[in-house]
């Protein structure tokens, strides 16, 4: 049997280490570590907070959520959810019947999304927009927040 050729496993190449080449990050510096921490909470506090306002006023709320917010975009997409009485709408091919009572039920409850992501950001939301879908369940809530300074 025939040795196998041990140049197979050598790598050509040095190992990507994750690093960006020429620049090293200044450990003492807490900026960037306390921006993300920040950030992650401004997100957990958005998916919650919408989470939670469905929760009380659907009776039950979705079962997943992200979140996304960069610049003066926040978009939170939200998975499954449907009560009882909209999957039976479902059940009985009245699936028009649902998206319409959602559309309707997001711009009654409009203040209160911006409220939810108001309190997160610290920011003014200017713009909201919701889609629905049914198949698979997904809801998304699209906020747009009033220009910042920052770049």
């Amino acid at each position: 049997m025939e040795e196998p050729d041990e140049r197979l496993y050598q790598r050509s190449g040095p190992v990507y280490d994750g690093r960006i080449a020429g620049f090293e990050p200044d450990p003492t510096s807490q900026v960037s570590v306390e921006a993300k921490r920040r950030h992650g909470e401004e997100l957990t506090a958005i998916s919650d907070g919408l989470v939670a306002l469905l929760k009380d006023f659907y009776g039950r709320g979705p079962t997943q959520a992200k979140s996304y917010y960069q610049d003066d975009l926040v978009v939170c997409i939200l998975r499954g959810g449907y009560t009882q009485v909209e999957q039976t709408l479902l059940d009985g091919g009245r699936g028009s019947a649902v998206i319409e009572q959602r559309m309707q039920f997001q711009e009654l409850m409009r203040e209160r999304f911006e409220a939810v992501i108001e309190a997160a950001t610290g920011r003014r939301v200017i713009g909201f927009m919701s889609g629905n879908q049914q198949d698979p369940d997904l809801m998304c809530e699209v906020f747009v927040l009033d220009p910042s300074d920052l770049v």
